[in-house]
């Protein structure tokens, strides 16, 4: 353990022991104390001032916890070459309890040896432990030695609460660093332009000569990016000695600096000289990537100097590293081609698959396979759904026989009509007064060709007949309109289409369709089979159809014939195929919707329940391989 003594007054120390204690040690002892650089210095030097206040003092530990937990001898006393190991146990019984412990191997007594140990505790953890071998001189002389302990540690648990003040200033330096390093990185969408942030904002914070950033790629390290620099020259030797650095601290998974630092003494640095030599500069750092363990990028700091990458900056970048790793992990999965994430996916389902752990994988994968032999050994039914609608198998149209107005309809659509029932009637007062004018011309002719005939007029008589004629053939053109007022219908059946009963009154064009009569009993299934199931379906095949409104019924039907041509509706292309029933149709009625299935073959169920996907894998390599 490092204890930071510059910034305790040791002098000031020293003359207040002697003023409390009133005792004056060793002025070569109060010298050590006062000029001690280094922590070990320190020790033994509090060490010998806590003997010299004890009556009796023969042989002293002190034992200072590591950062591995270990209670590690920081001094002895008086040298450290006497054998002190016997005080151990004392210690221990001090630290399992956590408070003095005094120790009597002698049984005690005034002359006899004790051992005296003292914890020293900073808040909750245990810092050290110090042990005084001592020859009991008074009654009261240990108990006075316990005492002394318990006040002198006071001063080494300061310098224990100031050295960790300084580790967690350290780390909260650190800390704001790296997050300050998040936060450009979280800026950025791709792993390229996140690089390219992150590298420029790392040499402007550490003032560094350049900064680089290498992402690992299928095994080797390709530079990502080079502070301020847009772009660079892969193939220079500068980016391929740079690279070859980053592969060696990738290779040995840790920091690697050159010069070396104490923290990077024990690693190979040969790539990182060879960098320096290339680029002239004085140092060079460079630190790992991580993503839970592993190594996804590297990055290399440049600095002219050879001093200014020191063990802080070292600490600094490594945080970065493991909190910007998992980031660059991130956005290469997420910027990363469908093929590669399928191999990573394929890899990891055969390490599942055949490795010795995810039994509940290989279970699963079992009964799938199972289950594909048992479809693929098993044949069922190969039906080819569509969409179908009954039609009457005849359908008569009731027409507007001339243009007119409804004067009334008692027929609608749906129900059931006789033949020659009436269906509506068209408002015929022009005819009828039409038919009056051609009756008054008729009898005007006819009585101008008897006074011919009685004058003896014989040519006369000849035009008069003619015109009588015409007379009574316009008559019976206009009669025959008026009897075509009243539609009826042309068969017994149901009326499929047509209602007029709300247009009273309105006007009616020749020719318009007024209503159809379908025959009762006497249907067609029309089927819309979309085009990629149209090739399996041939006449004389039988099926079963079901409508919406009887789905507890369903009909046996027939292929009657299949039509060579396509209608496109919604987004498919489908084939008129028709259908005939091959049962009693007393529920059924024209205009029923539903679906109908056609019995093609016995096929296997794998074949059955795949066919569309194979189909569709055929089409589109045909499309775009072939």
């Amino acid at each position: 353990m490092t204890l930071a003594t510059g910034d305790v007054d040791t002098a000031h120390m020293a003359r207040q022991i002697s003023r409390e204690s009133g005792v004056a040690p060793d002025a070569a002892v109060w010298s050590q104390f006062a000029g001690a650089q280094r922590a070990d210095q320190f020790c033994e030097a509090w060490l010998a001032l806590q003997c010299a206040q004890i009556i009796g003092a023969r042989a002293a530990l002190l034992l200072i916890r590591d950062r591995d937990g270990v209670f590690a001898p920081a001094a002895v006393w008086p040298d450290r070459s006497r054998d002190i190991r016997h005080l151990a146990g004392a210690a221990e019984t001090a630290l399992r309890d956590r408070r003095g412990h005094v120790e009597r191997p002698d049984g005690g007594g005034i002359g006899t040896v004790a051992q005296v140990a003292y914890p020293i505790e900073v808040g909750e953890d245990l810092a050290a432990v110090v042990v005084v071998e001592t020859v009991v001189r008074t009654d009261g002389s240990l108990g006075t030695a316990l005492r002394q302990l318990h006040w002198g540690a006071g001063w080494l648990e300061v310098l224990f609460r100031r050295e960790r003040q300084q580790g967690d200033a350290e780390a909260l330096r650190r800390g704001h660093f790296a997050l300050d390093m998040v936060a450009v990185a979280s800026e950025h969408r791709d792993a390229g332009a996140l690089a390219r942030g992150l590298a420029t904002a790392l040499a402007t914070r550490l003032k560094a000569s350049s900064v680089a950033v290498g992402l690992v790629d299928g095994g080797a390290v390709r530079l990502a990016a080079l502070s301020h620099a847009a772009s660079f020259e892969r193939t220079s030797k500068l980016v391929q000695s740079l690279e070859n650095a980053m592969e060696e601290t990738v290779d040995q998974a840790a920091s690697v600096s050159e010069p070396a630092l104490p923290q990077t003494a024990q690693r190979i640095g040969l790539a990182h000289r060879d960098y320096l030599a290339v680029a002239r500069s004085g140092a060079v750092l460079s630190v790992p990537l991580l993503q839970a363990g592993h190594v996804v990028g590297v990055i290399t700091v440049e600095h002219g100097e050879a001093s200014a990458l020191d063990g802080p900056t070292l600490a600094m970048l490594e945080s970065v590293g493991v909190l910007l790793g998992p980031l660059f992990n991130l956005q290469r999965e997420a910027n990363r081609l469908v093929s590669g994430r399928l191999v990573d996916y394929a890899g990891k389902g055969t390490a599942a698959l055949f490795g010795r752990r995810r039994p509940a994988v290989k279970l699963a994968v079992a009964l799938a396979a199972v289950c594909v032999v048992s479809l693929a050994l098993v044949e069922g039914t190969f039906r080819v759904s569509a969409n179908a609608a009954l039609e009457g198998s005849i359908q008569r149209a009731a027409v507007a026989p001339f243009e007119g107005y409804v004067t009334s309809a008692p027929v609608r659509a749906g129900e059931r009509v006789a033949q020659g029932q009436l269906l509506a009637v068209l408002d015929d007062r022009e005819l009828q007064l039409e038919a009056a004018r051609w009756r008054s011309e008729r009898d005007q002719q006819m009585l101008r060709y008897q006074e011919a005939l009685g004058k003896q007029e014989r040519a006369t008589a000849r035009i008069t007949e003619a015109l009588v004629r015409q007379a009574q053939a316009q008559l019976a053109l206009v009669e025959a309109r008026i009897e075509r007022a009243q539609v009826r219908a042309p068969v017994a059946g149901i009326v499929v289409s047509g209602d007029l009963s709300q247009q009273l009154g309105a006007p009616v064009e020749r020719g318009r369709l007024l209503f159809e009569i379908a025959p009762l009993n006497d249907y067609r299934v029309i089927l819309q089979v979309d085009e990629r199931d149209v090739s399996h379906v041939a006449r004389g095949q039988t099926g079963t159809l079901l409508v919406k409104g009887l789905t507890g019924a369903p009909a046996a039907i027939e292929v009657t014939s299949v039509t060579p041509v396509a209608t496109a509706a919604n987004g498919r292309n489908t084939f008129r195929v028709e259908a005939a029933l091959r049962g009693p149709a007393a529920l059924l009625r024209p205009g029923m919707e539903g679906v109908a299935k056609l019995d093609i073959a016995q096929r296997n169920l794998l074949w059955v329940w795949t066919r569309p996907l194979i189909d569709w894998a055929r089409f589109t390599w045909w499309a775009w391989v072939k």
